[in-house]
């Protein structure tokens, strides 16, 4: 159904596999920095008018593949799509982020919650298919959801939150009803990220993007448990290709040796976590992604090469042995790139990982 993948390099450092250079994606690299992915956007009337439209979800997927040899495509959706299909009304206002018309707050709207029908995330799934069709194996695509803690807090508190104190006054006072919404958010997610496979991604992501402003006890027992909940039930494989399953916990550096447990292939880094140490403490059992700090690319294009070569320098020496696995990196921005950042110095990025990390590899990188 589908063409074969011409640029495996991102699927063969996910599985710790040899590389030719260091593969290159951004988080976010579809959006608002972008002119085009804006006129879209325009065309579109609204975000939730993009993300819903198979068609428009393909054209801004494509767009940043049209300016940068990147390594991989991210599928266009929003991280709050499983919710919304729970029937908690997500709407985006012009230059301010979602907001829940019914938040879900006590007992009652805990009760109300259920794992939604898979078709009301049609959208989702034929955007999938239509953009692995319009890729036609240039890249791989990657699949994704919010972890089930991240969703619970924008579901809590009806929006973003400075300071989550809804979401944890219900951790503290209710654990229960955290812990029965949690376990309805797993099993959702799971069975969203396998529908996203089935349609045609190549390889899965979940973002847990807050759950680095839990306090640590409680972030193993209410992300870390249930991010494993969902990884246990993703497929494996399909197609007789494996799928890769990456996790990003901003905020994760300090429970990276517990993160390395979890049943996947990638772990990714915010721009805190020093590369050399996480190489060290995970022991090449998982790859990883990450991490520059997204500021740099503010910074002039000279600059930008030099904190790229520092972010490869700092994870070392790749992994060269085409024969066996090892430890190996997918450079990544530390979060997802700003809205303010000027298109060139993506250019600027892309092009410093690949020439270096090649230079990295045969042995000439000054």
């Amino acid at each position: 159904m589908f063409a074969p993948l011409q640029n495996d390099t991102f699927i063969r450092a996910c599985l710790r596999q040899a590389t030719d250079y260091t593969p290159v994606w951004l988080m976010r690299q579809a959006g608002r920095y972008l002119p085009e992915y804006r006129a879209s956007r325009a065309k579109a009337g609204s975000f939730m008018g993009l993300a819903t439209s198979p068609d428009y979800a393909t054209e801004v997927t494509l767009q940043p593949l049209a300016r940068y040899p990147l390594d991989a495509a991210i599928l266009f959706s929003d991280i709050l799509t499983v919710p919304d299909a729970m029937g908690l009304g997500l709407s985006f206002a012009l230059g301010e982020g979602p907001r829940f018309a019914t938040p879900v707050r006590d007992e009652a709207a805990v009760a109300k919650l259920e794992v939604p029908d898979m078709d009301k995330l049609r959208y989702v799934f034929d955007a999938v298919t239509a953009i692995r069709k319009a890729l036609n194996g240039r890249v791989p695509l990657i699949g994704f959801s919010g972890s089930p803690w991240t969703l619970a807090c924008y579901m809590v508190e009806g929006a973003g939150s400075d300071d989550y104190r809804l979401v944890k006054t219900m951790l503290y006072q209710r654990p229960d009803l955290m812990h029965a919404m949690l376990a309805i958010n797993a099993d959702a997610v799971a069975a969203y990220l396998n529908a996203q496979i089935e349609a045609g991604a190549q390889a899965v992501m979940i973002f847990d993007s807050w759950g680095g402003v839990l306090a640590d006890a409680a972030f193993q027992t209410f992300s870390l448990a249930y991010t494993d909940r969902v990884l246990k039930q993703l497929k494996r494989s399909h197609d007789g290709a494996l799928i890769p399953r990456l996790v990003f916990t901003k905020g994760g550096g300090l429970w990276l040796e517990q993160m390395a447990k979890l049943d996947c292939e990638v772990l990714g880094l915010d721009w805190t976590v020093n590369l050399a140490q996480a190489r060290a403490r995970v022991g090449g059992r998982r790859a990883l992604q990450g991490n520059l700090d997204p500021h740099v690319l503010f910074a002039k294009p000279a600059q930008i090469e030099d904190e790229v070569v520092k972010v490869l320098e700092s994870f070392g020496q790749p992994h060269l042995d085409a024969h066996s696995t090892g430890p190996t990196h997918i450079f990544n921005l530390g979060h997802g790139i700003s809205q303010h950042t000027p298109p060139e110095s993506v250019e600027a990025l892309v092009r410093a990982v690949h020439a270096y990390s090649r230079r990295m590899r045969t042995g000439t990188p000054h």
